[in-house]
Formats: structure tokens, C-alpha cells, sequence
């Protein structure tokens, strides 16, 4: 997990000290499960959505190459957890092109999971706990440091861009399908093949490398025992769906007129949502819906799932493709994988950049979706970090089309 910082210490109310170290799996489990309880999300009195990480509060980034969670614990023999925070640290493309046109990587530190009791908040802990994760992002090399939070979180908002140094900067939108009993139905046009994981690494780093955020371990995250498949979808200007796969080299060499790629991701063996606090008649209501879909899948039902009770969710990541009709091959992509979780997800979802031609013909439903997730980033070490000697910074750089979205950090 590499070198270890200094701890902080705070004050909390009461004039107990509050300390900031590493979370220790042995001694903090029952204690960071009942913080992440107290936080669920979602506004007081209404529906929340709760996430069970199966037993593990390292789940959400334990397949990272380099991770750490740190915990804030109040002093004295009545000492207990009050706050946590998670990171990780890989290396990823920022965009940008080195000569000869060789994707340029840098090392970054993501913020994710950080919680503070509300019994404790105001105290400056939920600061103190970022402070010293962006600590440990610059001892193991990280050039810069980003979060993501819904754009409606102005608590959030405040802290990072108000007494962090972070920036806004960019805003995918998180575009969420469900899992019914009757199949989708992709567009005929298209040809849907399965890749080998070691073309797909090929095909990804060939035709991926320059994409923001691209991993530089693409082939850990493909070989990961939670990725279910890359696929390929093909729309030949034939329309006769005939396409014959003879080999990744000769894909790339001479690729047919429009394609898309994808992988799928199973969130299930992570962690399970559930949301909580919807009433007898929401939940009746979906229900219904359920039976009648089962009971006649020819009527082709939008059902609602049961999350009312925990379920699992897919992830697709790496979406991107070329040719007039990618957007046609993306959708059949998206619709072929939806299908493909029948009986293993009850939604599945995918995060793109706000530009990225692909999203018009991703199937969705606007209630489960989020039409604008708000990405944060800083670049570390006072402004010196990042490298670039002509004074290129990747927090000031115009958004590109597309976006690589880990799924080991969703």
C-alpha cells in the first residue's frame, strides 16, 4: 500500500481528541459498517439508497493496483469511529499527446467513500481525513487528485472546491437501465461477437490510449474475475449482419465502417444496493408491474426491479466506437448486455462524457439515471506536480468526447 503518513488530530465537541490512522480490518469493521449506515444516501424522511459492501469496507477498492482507507476514531475508553475515507492511486492517459503522438499517463489519486457521523460533522474532520489521503497520493508518486459527487451535493461541493483546491471539471452523465423478465431488443443491423480478454487489450490500448483516464493496467482490470466479457458490436453498410471476425490485427488494420466495444463489469460480488424507505404503494406498485411482466414478457412490460430489497448491478466501461452508425452498434451493445444479466443484475449502467457521441442511442431510464455527475480534480504537490515541462495542466484542459470510467472504482 506503499509509505504510510503522519496522522492528524482534531477536537470533536465534547474536547475528546479525534485521530486519523489506517483502517486495521481486524479491530474497525463493525465500526466503519456503522458509519456507512448513518450516511446513507438520499434527503431525511424519504427513500435512501443503502449500500452493503457483503462484509468487506475495503471492497470498493481493494482490486485497485494501489489502495488505502483511513479511519477517524475519537480518543478515551468510549473511543469509536466517526469518519472514514478511501482512495486509490493508479496510472491513467490525461489525454493529451506526447511526440510522436504517444498517449501521455500520469499518476492519479482518487477520493471515494468519505463519510463523517453526523454526530461529528462541522469539527473539520471530514477535511482532516482528505488532507492526509492527498498525503499519501504525493508520498506514493500521485501527480493529481479527483473525486466525484452529484452536483446537488452542496456539502461535498464546499469542502473540495471551497477549502480543498479542487476544481470543477468535467460532467458524465450515469445512464442507468433495468433488468426485466423480457429481453431488449437490440438493432437488427448490428453483429454482436465476444472478444478474447487479449484482443480486447489490444483493441483498447490501439484504439483507446488517448481516451481521459484510460488505465494503464487495462489488462488487470479485463483479466479481473468481476469483468464478464468485451464485446464487439458491428453495423456492415449491408445491413445483412454477415460480419466474420478473422482476428484482432486485421480488425485493426481494416476496421468495418461502424463498430463499438464494451466490457461488462459484475458490481454484485462488490457490494449490493438497496433502496429503502419507499412506501407500501410504491412498492405494490412495482411489484405489479413484475407479475405481468413475467406472466406475459410478449407485452414487453418496463418493469420495475425489486430494489426495494438488495440487488446487484452491472457495469459496462469502455464504451467507444467509430463510423457513422456507432451510436447504432453502442445501443445493441448496451441492450445485448442487459440481456446477457437476466437473473444476475436487476439494473444495469454506464457512466459517458457529456459529449460522447455514443449516449443518444444508450437505452435509459431518466428516474434511475444521473444526467449530470460533477468529476473534481486538483493537481497535487502545490501546482508542481504533473511533470509537464511546457506548463500543460490537465485540470485546465478543454473536455473531450469520451471518458474512460474504471469500474473498480464505481
Amino acid at each position: 500500500m506503499g509509505a504510510m503518513t503522519t496522522m492528524g488530530e482534531e477536537e470533536d465537541q465534547a474536547g475528546a481528541v479525534v485521530v486519523i490512522r489506517k483502517y486495521d480490518p481486524e479491530t474497525d469493521r463493525e465500526g466503519t459498517e456503522a458509519v456507512d449506515r448513518e450516511c446513507e444516501v438520499g434527503p431525511a424522511g424519504g427513500m435512501s439508497l443503502h449500500a452493503d459492501l457483503l462484509g468487506d469496507p475495503v471492497a470498493r477498492i481493494r482490486h485497485s493496483p494501489l489502495h488505502l482507507m483511513l479511519v477517524a476514531e475519537t480518543s478515551g475508553p468510549c473511543g469509536r469511529i466517526v469518519g472514514l475515507i478511501r482512495g486509490t492511486v493508479k496510472s491513467v492517459s490525461t489525454g493529451k499527446t506526447t511526440h510522436p503522438g504517444a498517449p501521455a499517463f500520469a499518476k492519479v489519486g482518487y477520493i471515494l467513500g468519505l463519510r463523517v457521523a453526523p454526530s461529528h460533522r462541522r469539527l473539520g474532520i471530514a477535511l482532516l481525513l482528505v488532507r492526509q489521503l492527498e498525503q499519501w497520493f504525493e508520498v506514493v508518486g500521485a501527480e493529481y487528485a479527483y473525486m466525484a459527487t452529484d452536483r446537488s451535493n452542496e456539502a461535498s461541493l464546499r469542502l473540495f472546491t471551497g477549502r480543498c483546491g479542487y476544481s470543477k471539471f468535467r460532467t458524465p452523465s450515469l445512464l442507468v437501465h433495468p433488468v426485466h423478465s423480457h429481453r431488449l431488443r437490440p438493432p437488427r443491423r448490428a453483429t454482436v461477437l465476444r472478444l478474447a480478454a487479449r484482443d480486447a487489450e489490444r483493441l483498447y490500448r490501439r484504439r483507446f490510449a488517448h481516451v481521459e483516464f484510460f488505465p494503464a493496467d487495462i489488462g488487470a482490470v479485463l483479466d479481473n474475475a468481476h469483468s464478464r466479457g468485451t464485446f464487439l458490436a458491428i453495423v456492415d453498410d449491408k445491413g445483412d449482419g454477415g460480419y466474420e471476425w478473422r482476428g484482432v490485427e486485421e480488425f485493426l488494420t481494416s476496421p468495418p465502417a461502424s463498430w463499438a466495444v464494451a466490457s461488462a463489469w459484475d458490481c454484485g460480488g462488490v457490494f449490493r444496493l438497496e433502496v429503502r424507505g419507499a412506501s407500501r404503494l410504491r412498492r405494490g406498485a412495482a411489484a405489479a408491474t413484475r407479475l405481468l411482466d413475467r406472466a406475459a414478457k410478449w407485452l414487453r412490460v418496463p418493469s420495475v426491479p425489486d430494489l426495494f430489497r438488495p440487488f446487484a448491478g452491472w457495469f459496462v466501461y469502455g464504451l467507444g466506437g467509430d463510423g457513422r452508425d456507432a451510436a447504432v452498434a453502442a445501443e445493441a451493445l448496451f441492450a445485448s448486455i442487459v440481456n446477457m444479466a437476466r437473473g444476475a443484475a436487476a439494473a444495469v449502467a454506464v457512466e459517458v462524457a457529456a459529449m460522447d457521441p455514443l449516449r443518444g442511442r444508450i437505452p435509459h431510464w431518466r428516474r434511475l439515471s444521473c444526467a449530470e455527475d460533477l468529476w473534481c480534480m486538483k493537481r497535487l504537490g502545490g501546482g508542481g506536480g504533473g511533470g509537464h515541462a511546457d506548463g500543460w495542466d490537465w485540470v485546465r484542459s478543454v473536455p473531450g468526447s469520451s471518458i474512460f470510467v474504471d469500474p473498480r472504482e464505481v
